[in-house]
Protein backbone atom coordinates (compact mmCIF):
# COMPACT_ATOMS: atom_id res chain seq x y z
CA UNK A 1 0.00 0.00 0.00
CA UNK A 2 1.10 3.38 -0.96
CA UNK A 3 2.75 5.12 2.60
CA UNK A 4 3.13 8.31 0.80
CA UNK A 5 -0.12 9.88 2.90
CA UNK A 6 0.12 12.76 4.86
CA UNK A 7 1.46 12.93 8.05
CA UNK A 8 -1.56 13.06 10.46
CA UNK A 9 -3.46 10.22 8.58
CA UNK A 10 0.18 7.90 8.13
CA UNK A 11 1.41 8.36 11.47
CA UNK A 12 -1.67 8.87 13.70
CA UNK A 13 -4.49 6.83 12.38
CA UNK A 14 -5.56 4.17 15.63
CA UNK A 15 -5.50 0.95 13.85
CA UNK A 16 -8.69 -2.27 14.82
CA UNK A 17 -7.75 -4.01 17.39
CA UNK A 18 -6.40 -7.43 16.26
CA UNK A 19 -7.75 -10.35 17.87
CA UNK A 20 -5.09 -12.26 19.90
CA UNK A 21 -2.13 -9.78 20.17
CA UNK A 22 -0.57 -9.62 23.20
CA UNK A 23 0.84 -6.44 24.71
CA UNK A 24 3.67 -5.26 27.02
CA UNK A 25 2.39 -4.57 30.95
CA UNK A 26 -0.81 -6.96 29.72
CA UNK A 27 -2.57 -7.50 33.79
CA UNK A 28 -2.47 -11.02 32.57
CA UNK A 29 1.14 -11.44 32.71
CA UNK A 30 1.15 -9.98 35.90
CA UNK A 31 3.21 -6.69 35.11
CA UNK A 32 1.34 -3.29 35.61
CA UNK A 33 -1.49 -2.09 37.41
CA UNK A 34 -4.41 -4.08 37.58
CA UNK A 35 -7.08 -1.92 37.95
CA UNK A 36 -8.04 1.62 35.48
CA UNK A 37 -7.72 4.45 37.46
CA UNK A 38 -4.25 2.72 38.77
CA UNK A 39 -2.88 2.93 35.20
CA UNK A 40 -4.10 6.04 34.53
CA UNK A 41 -2.27 7.49 37.68
CA UNK A 42 0.77 5.25 36.42
CA UNK A 43 0.65 6.61 32.82
CA UNK A 44 0.15 10.30 34.14
CA UNK A 45 3.48 10.14 36.01
CA UNK A 46 5.17 9.87 33.01
CA UNK A 47 3.90 13.00 31.82
CA UNK A 48 6.10 15.84 31.04
CA UNK A 49 4.63 18.30 33.60
CA UNK A 50 8.41 20.77 33.75
CA UNK A 51 8.16 20.77 30.02
CA UNK A 52 5.04 22.40 29.95
CA UNK A 53 5.77 25.03 33.53
CA UNK A 54 3.96 22.77 35.02
CA UNK A 55 0.73 24.68 33.33
CA UNK A 56 -0.90 21.69 31.99
CA UNK A 57 -2.98 19.41 33.25
CA UNK A 58 -1.52 15.40 33.01
CA UNK A 59 -2.84 13.90 29.82
CA UNK A 60 -3.13 10.52 28.78
CA UNK A 61 -4.86 9.02 25.61
CA UNK A 62 -7.31 6.50 26.16
CA UNK A 63 -5.82 3.93 23.94
CA UNK A 64 -2.24 3.91 26.17
CA UNK A 65 -4.78 2.11 28.35
CA UNK A 66 -4.83 -0.61 25.76
CA UNK A 67 -1.47 -1.21 26.00
CA UNK A 68 -2.01 -2.58 29.27
CA UNK A 69 -4.93 -4.26 29.94
CA UNK A 70 -5.99 -7.15 27.09
CA UNK A 71 -9.76 -6.41 27.62
CA UNK A 72 -10.97 -3.25 25.74
CA UNK A 73 -14.36 -3.22 26.83
CA UNK A 74 -13.27 -3.38 30.43
CA UNK A 75 -11.36 -0.51 29.89
CA UNK A 76 -13.88 1.72 28.07
CA UNK A 77 -16.41 0.46 30.53
CA UNK A 78 -14.17 1.38 33.18
CA UNK A 79 -13.40 5.14 31.74
CA UNK A 80 -17.05 5.32 31.34
CA UNK A 81 -17.53 5.25 34.86
CA UNK A 82 -14.93 7.30 36.22
CA UNK A 83 -16.64 9.95 33.69
CA UNK A 84 -19.60 9.32 35.14
CA UNK A 85 -18.63 9.90 38.65
CA UNK A 86 -16.89 13.31 37.43
CA UNK A 87 -13.97 12.21 38.36
CA UNK A 88 -12.38 11.93 34.61
CA UNK A 89 -12.82 13.93 31.49
CA UNK A 90 -12.48 13.32 28.10
CA UNK A 91 -11.24 15.12 24.99
CA UNK A 92 -11.47 14.80 21.29
CA UNK A 93 -7.58 15.63 20.59
CA UNK A 94 -8.04 16.88 17.20
CA UNK A 95 -5.16 15.20 14.75
CA UNK A 96 -7.26 12.18 14.49
CA UNK A 97 -10.83 11.26 14.88
CA UNK A 98 -9.88 7.86 17.16
CA UNK A 99 -7.70 10.03 19.48
CA UNK A 100 -9.42 11.35 22.83
CA UNK A 101 -7.35 12.63 26.00
CA UNK A 102 -8.05 11.77 29.56
CA UNK A 103 -7.77 14.04 32.58
CA UNK A 104 -8.79 13.67 36.18
CA UNK A 105 -11.69 16.57 36.44
CA UNK A 106 -9.49 18.05 39.52
CA UNK A 107 -6.19 18.14 38.06
CA UNK A 108 -7.86 20.18 35.15
CA UNK A 109 -10.18 22.35 37.10
CA UNK A 110 -7.04 23.67 38.83
CA UNK A 111 -4.80 24.36 35.73
CA UNK A 112 -7.82 25.96 33.89
CA UNK A 113 -8.20 28.13 37.19
CA UNK A 114 -4.47 28.82 37.50
CA UNK A 115 -4.16 30.22 33.88
CA UNK A 116 -7.56 32.42 34.24
CA UNK A 117 -5.35 34.06 37.08
CA UNK A 118 -6.03 37.87 36.34
CA UNK A 119 -8.33 37.86 33.61
CA UNK A 120 -11.36 38.75 32.36
CA UNK A 121 -12.60 35.53 31.37
CA UNK A 122 -12.66 34.04 35.03
CA UNK A 123 -15.76 34.36 36.25
CA UNK A 124 -17.42 33.00 33.39
CA UNK A 125 -15.00 30.11 33.11
CA UNK A 126 -15.92 29.22 37.11
CA UNK A 127 -19.35 29.43 36.13
CA UNK A 128 -18.79 26.80 33.30
CA UNK A 129 -16.45 24.80 35.64
CA UNK A 130 -19.16 24.79 38.46
CA UNK A 131 -22.47 24.48 36.31
CA UNK A 132 -21.37 21.93 33.34
CA UNK A 133 -18.06 19.71 35.30
CA UNK A 134 -19.40 19.55 38.36
CA UNK A 135 -21.26 16.94 38.13
CA UNK A 136 -21.32 13.83 35.37
CA UNK A 137 -19.77 15.47 32.69
CA UNK A 138 -19.79 12.66 29.23
CA UNK A 139 -20.01 15.36 27.14
CA UNK A 140 -17.66 15.51 24.26
CA UNK A 141 -18.96 18.47 22.91
CA UNK A 142 -21.94 21.29 23.75
CA UNK A 143 -24.51 22.15 21.20
CA UNK A 144 -25.46 26.41 21.51
CA UNK A 145 -29.02 25.73 22.19
CA UNK A 146 -27.85 23.63 24.92
CA UNK A 147 -25.58 26.18 26.43
CA UNK A 148 -28.31 28.38 26.37
CA UNK A 149 -31.00 26.77 27.38
CA UNK A 150 -29.68 23.96 29.48
CA UNK A 151 -26.59 25.93 30.85
CA UNK A 152 -27.91 29.62 30.70
CA UNK A 153 -25.06 30.86 28.97
CA UNK A 154 -25.05 34.06 26.85
CA UNK A 155 -23.69 34.34 23.45
CA UNK A 156 -20.97 36.66 24.83
CA UNK A 157 -19.87 34.55 27.69
CA UNK A 158 -19.63 31.54 25.09
CA UNK A 159 -17.24 33.80 23.37
CA UNK A 160 -15.35 34.31 26.45
CA UNK A 161 -15.47 30.32 26.87
CA UNK A 162 -13.82 29.76 23.46
CA UNK A 163 -11.31 32.30 23.94
CA UNK A 164 -10.35 31.17 27.06
CA UNK A 165 -9.54 27.74 25.64
CA UNK A 166 -11.89 25.75 27.11
CA UNK A 167 -14.39 25.68 24.53
CA UNK A 168 -12.99 25.26 20.62
CA UNK A 169 -15.22 24.97 17.42
CA UNK A 170 -16.60 21.94 15.99
CA UNK A 171 -18.74 23.55 14.02
CA UNK A 172 -21.50 26.18 13.30
CA UNK A 173 -23.41 25.82 16.46
CA UNK A 174 -21.13 23.88 18.47
CA UNK A 175 -18.13 23.64 20.36
CA UNK A 176 -15.45 21.09 21.40
CA UNK A 177 -14.72 20.81 25.22
CA UNK A 178 -11.25 21.27 25.08
CA UNK A 179 -7.67 21.70 27.34
CA UNK A 180 -6.55 25.44 27.62
CA UNK A 181 -2.66 25.90 25.61
CA UNK A 182 -2.81 22.33 24.68
CA UNK A 183 -0.87 23.48 20.97
CA UNK A 184 2.71 22.51 22.16
CA UNK A 185 1.18 19.06 23.59
CA UNK A 186 0.01 18.29 20.09
CA UNK A 187 3.66 19.32 18.21
CA UNK A 188 5.75 17.38 20.81
CA UNK A 189 3.54 14.26 20.95
CA UNK A 190 3.27 14.31 17.02
CA UNK A 191 7.02 14.68 16.73
CA UNK A 192 7.80 12.23 18.73
CA UNK A 193 5.19 9.60 17.98
CA UNK A 194 6.86 9.71 14.45
CA UNK A 195 10.47 9.45 15.85
CA UNK A 196 9.48 6.36 17.79
CA UNK A 197 8.26 4.77 14.92
CA UNK A 198 10.89 5.57 13.24
CA UNK A 199 13.64 3.79 15.42
CA UNK A 200 11.14 0.81 15.27
CA UNK A 201 11.58 1.03 11.34
CA UNK A 202 15.13 1.47 11.18
CA UNK A 203 16.01 -1.24 13.09
CA UNK A 204 17.00 -4.66 11.72
CA UNK A 205 13.63 -6.56 10.26
CA UNK A 206 11.94 -3.50 11.33
CA UNK A 207 11.33 -4.67 15.23
CA UNK A 208 13.50 -4.09 18.12
CA UNK A 209 13.45 -5.60 21.94
CA UNK A 210 11.17 -3.10 23.81
CA UNK A 211 13.75 -3.11 26.98
CA UNK A 212 16.55 -1.72 24.15
CA UNK A 213 13.99 1.01 22.94
CA UNK A 214 13.06 2.33 26.16
CA UNK A 215 17.35 2.90 26.63
CA UNK A 216 17.65 4.38 23.49
CA UNK A 217 19.55 7.71 23.68
CA UNK A 218 16.64 10.07 22.33
CA UNK A 219 16.65 12.67 19.35
CA UNK A 220 15.49 16.18 20.36
CA UNK A 221 12.56 15.30 18.67
CA UNK A 222 11.11 13.30 21.43
CA UNK A 223 10.46 15.43 24.55
CA UNK A 224 8.20 12.93 26.49
CA UNK A 225 9.27 10.19 28.26
CA UNK A 226 9.98 6.86 26.14
CA UNK A 227 7.76 4.85 27.32
CA UNK A 228 4.79 7.48 27.48
CA UNK A 229 5.52 7.11 23.24
CA UNK A 230 6.11 3.25 23.80
CA UNK A 231 2.36 2.74 25.32
CA UNK A 232 1.31 5.01 22.81
CA UNK A 233 2.13 3.26 19.50
CA UNK A 234 1.75 -0.09 21.46
CA UNK A 235 -1.83 0.94 22.47
CA UNK A 236 -2.51 2.71 18.84
CA UNK A 237 -1.24 -0.72 16.68
CA UNK A 238 1.37 0.88 15.08
CA UNK A 239 3.41 -1.83 16.45
CA UNK A 240 3.05 -5.24 17.45
CA UNK A 241 4.38 -6.11 20.65
CA UNK A 242 5.44 -9.95 20.79
CA UNK A 243 6.09 -12.15 23.77
CA UNK A 244 9.33 -13.95 23.65
CA UNK A 245 11.97 -15.23 25.73
CA UNK A 246 14.31 -12.61 25.18
CA UNK A 247 11.39 -9.99 26.16
CA UNK A 248 8.67 -7.96 24.60
CA UNK A 249 9.34 -7.51 20.97
CA UNK A 250 8.07 -4.54 18.93
CA UNK A 251 7.48 -4.95 15.30
CA UNK A 252 6.96 -2.16 12.92
CA UNK A 253 3.28 -2.45 11.45
CA UNK A 254 3.30 -1.53 7.59
CA UNK A 255 -0.04 -0.38 6.76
Amino acid sequence: MNRKRALISETFKVKKRRNGTEKFGDVSDGDGPTDIRSTLEYLMSLFPRKLFNDALPQIVLKHQLYSIHNDKTLVDKEVNKLREEAELLMFQLGFDAEAFGLIFASDYKAKVLAGQEGKETRATVEKFLEKVLTSSCTDLSFSKDRMLREFLFTDSEITQLVKSGVLTVRDAGSWWLSIPNSGKFTKYFIQGRKAVLGMVKKSKYSEVLKAELEERRTTTQVKFHMKYHIHDIVGAELVESIPTTSGTLLRFVDS
